[in-house]
């Protein structure tokens, strides 16, 4: 399993100076609203590639009003490897980061230990735009494969370089040529990516517990059929550049797919569903990416549960603490009342938050408490 055995937070958004020292189990950090609950959560997600779970700016990660910079450290053992990781920011510069002393990229986080994430803003997911379906769905790819990232680079730097050339109303075929062959090759690869996780969800979810329904998982294409292959995907960007020109910007590829979601034995879209039964359908997903990432490498990645106990009827709660003890994950979830986790008893290490004069305190809580 992956496991975080420590860390450290410094002028951290709420956190001036937070220690943490952390056995394997699941972790449940409680405490009122506010108190910097969620904050720890986003400190771990900042160990894996990307602008973490809230998607924010260096600049806005610093703690009030010092505005310092911040830094986040962390031991982290993986298989029978243990990486100590710096990541820190000077007064809102870019993100530094460190593996084991080194200067290091954050693509290398994904070869580390995958860490995934359920935030309540997610809740929206199934009813708002294609986009944010996109980056959901790029995020459980990269869970599985950690070139998905370097992929997405190269995809989104061509996408925007020939969106410039269309803007501009360039006519040079050889300008276009230059792009769309990097565009193509770039872009079947987060295509064929994603249809891999899909089945590799799909196979996982038939594992879980019964209590969290089942997803019928599939790519959509918001115009016409998604190329098979690097040449069919090419050919569609040739032949699209007249249209494209007067959209002003590209209309074909996998920046155009859509994530469909049905609710399995109702078939009813999941944009459809009552808002329990969204929130349900979208914890069986990251469940089931849960599953099928400890099955293809034997190792259960980290998992981050924001606020997600309370919006469970019981029964889902247990089974949910049912999954994540079962497949040894180091799940973190929050709280504000630390009796929505009474089931997982001593199976789970416990933190309480808390507040004094705009700083949060961080104590170790008894088990049996």
């Amino acid at each position: 399993m992956s496991a975080l055995l420590s860390l450290s937070l410094s002028h951290f958004r709420s956190h001036k100076q937070t220690e943490i020292q952390l056995d394997e189990r699941p972790v449940v950090i409680f405490g009122p609203n506010g108190v910097g609950k969620t904050n720890i959560l986003e400190a771990v997600s900042l160990f894996s590639p990307g602008r973490g779970m809230r998607r924010a700016s260096a600049d806005d990660m610093g703690r009030r009003p010092e505005d310092l910079g911040w830094k986040l450290s962390a031991d982290i053992r993986t298989f029978h490897q243990r990486h100590h990781i710096e990541t820190w920011s000077d007064a809102g510069a870019p993100r530094n980061l460190q593996i084991d002393g080194k200067v290091a990229r954050q693509l290398d986080l994904g070869r580390i230990t995958p860490i995934l994430w359920l935030v309540p803003a997610m809740d929206r997911l199934w009813t708002e735009s294609a986009e944010g379906r996109r980056r959901f769905l790029d995020r459980v790819s990269l869970s599985f494969f950690p070139e998905h990232a370097a992929a997405t680079l190269k995809y989104d730097k061509s996408l925007r370089q020939r969106n410039q050339l269309l803007r501009d109303n360039v006519r040079d075929s050889h300008w276009f040529e230059a792009l769309e062959q990097p565009l193509a090759e770039s872009g079947m690869h987060i295509h064929n990516a994603r249809c891999n996780a899909l089945e590799y969800l799909v196979e996982a979810q038939s594992d879980g517990i019964t209590a969290f329904p089942t997803a019928i998982l599939s790519l959509t294409q918001r115009e016409g059929e998604i190329p098979n292959s690097i040449d069919d995907l090419r050919t569609a960007l040739i032949e699209s550049r007249g249209q494209d020109r007067a959209a002003g910007r590209t209309l074909v590829g996998p920046h155009r797919t859509d994530l469909s979601v049905t609710y399995a034995s109702k078939d009813l879209p999941a944009r459809h569903c009552s808002t329990g039964e969204q929130k349900a359908l979208l914890l069986a997903i990251i469940l089931a990416n849960l599953r099928a990432l400890k099955k293809k490498s034997g190792l259960a990645p980290i998992l981050l549960l924001d606020e997600v106990a309370a919006h469970l009827d019981a029964e889902r709660r247990e089974s949910l603490y049912q999954e994540v003890c079962k497949t040894n994950s180091q799940t973190w979830m929050t709280g504000t009342e630390r009796t929505l986790f009474v089931d997982l008893a001593d199976q789970a290490q416990y933190f309480e938050v808390s507040a004094q004069e705009g700083e949060s305190q961080v104590r170790i809580a008894r088990e049996n408490a």
